[in-house]
């Protein structure tokens, strides 16, 4: 039986880039059942799909995922815009059935209000300084592919994944007082709005800790952390990250028949991988649910 949770909020998938965990990210959402599901920005990477992106089968199955959970659990969906996938400012707003597709939200549950943005509109690189985020993106890209390569050798090795760029990231000084100033201020605004917390992606850092009152909420990425942020149907929420899932658990309970056969005619279960190893503002509308 699936899990099911009241919001699961997602984020930063890139779909489009080779980085993207397009299968990872369609895998996680068969596992789940929810009410509402937020598609917190960069979902689909405008940027890349410009230069040397290509769009592929998998990425396609990933919006077959969401259709089945809008047609099979009457999921709601809310896809904000991110900066990679600014092109959708051409149709803002627009709501299809139960898909809705906005800049941002707000989100009250449990007599709590969140502010759900993506987070590039609080960054003074993209919204001022176009070309410096997209020579930003190049770096990121190449340290990307570079990453790759690294985990091909560890995987052969037979090593753990690392994450190349989280490590890059936490050794540069400068890397670390952006991220702290982004969360700060983002705090300070959902504070402005009258808010108990903001949700957020854009940094690719997962992240749910309280900032001086206000209930901090990153969704992290799937290019790398593989993560999700879920409420459950008591208010609570939590993060979840797709290495610490127990798909051979859901595997085996998902196969148990419901009767008894014959000792002789038992199929033992087949044994599978869990991971993927592939080389390959404004005033918001509120939604109150």
């Amino acid at each position: 039986m699936k899990t099911s949770f009241k919001t699961i909020v997602i984020s930063d998938v890139h779909l489009g880039t080779k980085g993207s965990k397009a299968k990872e990210i369609s895998r996680f959402l068969k596992q789940y059942r929810c009410e509402n599901l937020i598609l917190n920005g960069d979902i689909i990477d405008g940027w890349q799909l410009k230069k040397s992106g290509s769009w592929k089968r998998k990425h396609t199955r990933f919006f077959n995922r969401i259709l089945k959970m809008i047609e099979q659990s009457q999921t709601n969906v809310y896809y904000l815009r991110g900066n990679h996938d600014d092109f959708l400012e051409q149709i803002l707003p627009l709501q299809i059935g139960r898909l809705h597709i906005l800049t941002d939200m707000n989100y009250e549950s449990f007599g709590k209000k969140y502010f759900i943005t993506h987070g590039d509109v609080f960054d003074s690189i993209t919204t001022n300084l176009r070309w410096i985020a997209y020579l930003g993106d190049v770096g990121y890209t190449f340290l990307l592919w570079l990453n790759r390569v690294v985990n091909y050798y560890r995987f052969k090795a037979g090593l753990p994944y690392y994450s190349l760029s989280q490590y890059i990231k936490s050794k540069i000084k400068k890397a670390i007082s952006f991220i702290d100033d982004y969360e700060t201020e983002l705090a300070k605004m959902a504070k402005a709005k009258g808010c108990d917390g903001i949700i957020c992606g854009h940094i690719h850092k997962a992240e749910n800790r309280m900032i001086d009152g206000i209930h901090y909420l990153n969704s992290g990425d799937w290019v790398e952390t593989m993560s999700a942020l879920a409420e459950d149907h008591e208010g609570n929420w939590q993060l979840i990250y797709y290495r610490e899932i127990d798909f051979r658990g859901i595997q085996a309970e998902t196969q148990l028949t419901p009767f008894p056969l014959p000792e002789a005619t038992i199929i033992p279960l087949r044994q599978v991988s869990f991971e993927s190893r592939s080389d390959d503002d404004i005033t918001p509308p509120t939604i109150r649910l």
